[in-house]
């Protein structure tokens, strides 16, 4: 379909700004023009915010605990990883995405602020991920979490970083995930595909801009086709938690994020797959400006409550 007019809109404005060129940027001049989803005095209210540091391993970790509105004496946790090409984004870019999820899956969310390459190259994000997963369940009683009820989502780079850590969480025996929600997942560095094909410019995500991700992350192309940098390339997916993958028309990662519900599938692995029409990648981050963006975060929060209410 064509492209949804909420989202011409911001892609007019982006345009008006001079677009979103990272090529001549340095990843410190990226992060600092990364305002999208920032929190502001309109920030959706929970009960609870806090932030604080954890231990990992090469020191420690800021996280940011979200507490529901509803007041229980143990939650369901969602451990959220955020997007920004393993390079820009942080806790306060998706601040409006995990206090959605907060009142809509009625979850405690932590929100891992992983070390971002190049000062940090792979696997320096897959080890924070999965050590802030580990410390989740191991303080599941100080954080008031019932530790059968962990589940791993994010966005992008941070849905990459999800499904590698839910991979891990399986092989390590700990914690075991309930459920994986993966928005627009960068799954493969090797893909060529139609999307990619198709949306290479001018839809916000540029092909331009994901070989700049990709070259400040990995330290050399051997590492493209590693399974913890590109999990579509796993092939060993069964036993995983069930997931839901979330992908945008208009997104250069949109075939690769349904490569891989398709290859959860032939696992044996439940996965629901749902293609939003007429939008691009990071939709959901702009859902105070675009529709869809909501639609997909109650879809999101309803899959979450089904899967926590399982067990």
């Amino acid at each position: 379909m064509p492209l949804d007019p909420q989202v011409q809109m911001v892609l007019d404005h982006l345009s008006a700004m001079g677009g979103l060129s990272l090529t001549n940027l340095t990843p410190e001049e990226a992060r600092k023009g990364m305002v999208l989803g920032s929190p502001d005095e309109n920030a959706e209210p929970v009960k609870l915010v806090k932030d604080r540091n954890i231990p990992g391993p090469a020191g420690s970790i800021p996280i940011r605990i979200y507490y529901p509105m509803k007041e229980q004496d143990t939650y369901p946790a969602l451990v959220y990883y955020h997007g920004g090409g393993w390079v820009i984004g942080d806790i306060d870019s998706h601040d409006n995405i995990c206090r959605s999820l907060t009142n809509l899956a009625e979850c405690v969310t932590i929100s891992v602020d992983y070390r971002l390459a190049p000062e940090n190259k792979f696997p320096a994000a897959v080890d924070d991920a999965y050590a802030a997963l580990k410390w989740v369940y191991d303080n599941h009683i100080e954080l008031q979490i019932d530790p059968k009820k962990i589940a791993a989502g994010g966005d992008s780079a941070g849905g990459n970083l999800t499904a590698v850590v839910s991979y891990l969480a399986k092989e390590r025996k700990t914690p075991d995930l309930i459920y994986q929600v993966l928005f627009y997942p960068a799954t493969n560095f090797q893909a060529d595909t139609e999307s990619i094909r198709e949306n290479s410019e001018g839809y916000f995500l540029t092909f331009e801009a994901m070989t700049w991700f990709k070259n400040h992350y990995l330290n050399n192309r051997e590492e493209e086709s590693h399974p913890l940098a590109s999990p579509l390339l796993n092939e060993n997916l069964s036993g995983l938690p069930p997931a839901l993958v979330i992908t945008a028309e208009y997104d250069p990662l949109r075939d690769e994020g349904e490569q891989y519900a398709e290859k959860l599938k032939s696992a044996g692995v439940e996965v629901s797959c749902t293609r939003y029409p007429g939008v691009i990648h990071g939709f959901i981050s702009m859902a105070d400006v675009i529709d869809k963006g909501k639609e997909a975060l109650i879809e999101t929060g309803a899959a979450l409550t089904k899967a926590f209410n399982t067990k």
